[in-house]
This record gives C-alpha cells, sequence and structure tokens, in this order.
C-alpha cells in the first residue's frame, strides 16, 4: 500500500526544488547571453543549462510518480493516436501499423512509450527496437532477456521504465512481456 504522506513529501520536495534549479539556470542563461566568455567557458555553461534541463525533467517524472502513488493524479485527457503516440524521434526507435483513436493523458503516454524502448535499447543492448502499432495493442521488440524486467519495471534500474508502468496503470492499460515482446494494451478512454 502506498503511503500518501510520503508521496506528498516527494511532491513538496520536487516543488522546492524548482526555485534553486530555476536560479541554477538563469544564471547559466543570462552568462551565456552576454558573449562575453570564452570558448570553453561558454561550453561549460552550456553544460550547465542542458544539466538543468535533465534535473526539470527528472523532477517532473519525480512528482508524477509522487502523484500517481498518492491518488492525485489528475490525467489531461486528450483524443490521440496510437501510432502518433509510438512514434518518437529518436531515430533507434521505430514504430508501424495502424493506430486508433483513444482518450488518454498523451502527453505522459508518449513519454512512457520511449521510456519501455529507451529502456529496452539500454538494459538489453539492442542498436533499434521498434513499436508494431494494432489499434490499441502496442508491441515492442525486441526486448532481450537482460531487459525484460527493467522494461516491465519489476527491476528497479530504470527511472523511466518504472513510471511507465505506472503511468499505464493509472491510464487503465496494462504491459506484460511474450517472449521477446513487450506487449502494452491500452482502454479506450483512460479514467478520468
Amino acid at each position: 500500500m502506498a503511503d500518501p504522506g510520503f508521496a506528498r513529501l516527494v511532491s513538496l520536495a520536487c516543488h522546492d526544488l524548482r526555485t534553486p534549479l530555476a536560479t541554477v539556470v538563469g544564471f547559466a542563461k543570462t552568462l551565456s547571453r552576454t558573449g562575453a566568455l570564452g570558448e570553453r567557458e561558454a561550453r561549460f555553461v552550456a553544460l550547465i543549462e542542458a544539466a538543468g534541463g535533465q534535473i526539470a525533467d527528472l523532477l517532473d517524472r519525480l512528482a508524477l510518480a509522487a502523484r500517481i502513488e498518492g491518488g492525485r493524479y489528475e490525467p489531461d485527457l486528450v483524443e490521440a493516436d496510437t501510432l502518433e503516440l509510438a512514434a518518437s524521434a529518436d531515430g533507434r526507435i521505430g514504430a508501424a501499423g495502424r493506430g486508433a483513436t483513444v482518450r488518454t493523458d498523451a502527453a505522459a503516454l508518449r513519454r512512457s512509450l520511449e521510456a519501455l524502448a529507451l529502456a529496452a535499447l539500454v538494459h538489453g543492448g539492442a542498436s533499434a527496437v521498434a513499436w508494431r502499432v494494432e489499434e490499441r495493442e502496442l508491441a515492442l521488440a525486441p526486448v532481450s532477456a537482460g531487459a525484460r524486467a527493467v522494461v516491465t519495471g519489476e527491476a528497479p534500474h530504470d527511472l523511466g521504465a518504472l513510471l511507465a508502468r505506472r503511468v499505464i496503470e493509472a491510464l487503465g492499460g496494462s504491459l506484460a512481456v511474450d517472449g521477446e515482446t513487450l506487449r502494452v494494451t491500452l482502454p479506450r478512454s483512460a479514467p478520468a
């Protein structure tokens, strides 16, 4: 059973961490805009800005996990096509098939599907993976033996995959591994 007090604590921590993060990123952007930095210093400031963006993304993910665990997740439901949700700008992740319109939290679900594919890549050693979409049934392959427990969230080695499972289930979907394929089933409409 989830501890709502702990979930609230994590949400508050994510919120409170945004202020110092905004200060760091803000000063890095200010320094970058001055044009007075040398090439080396400009690279360092760019690294600070990029790291700030990564930290902000991690805080967003952690805050979402806390809302789900605390029973306070209110998905922003919109109509979206499942094939479009599976598509990724990452060239190592393919998507093909026939989509269907579902009512879901498109942003959270898109990020979750990409996180699952990335986990299969990182933990499975594949150079590419692909989603096969048949309306509300999505199949990701290959998912190697080494990546299976990570992709399903059973092994806590990938924050994106852990959160992906929680998001998909909170939206009324399910996921399971069948051989070297991860199967995700989505409902026509996520619970409101």
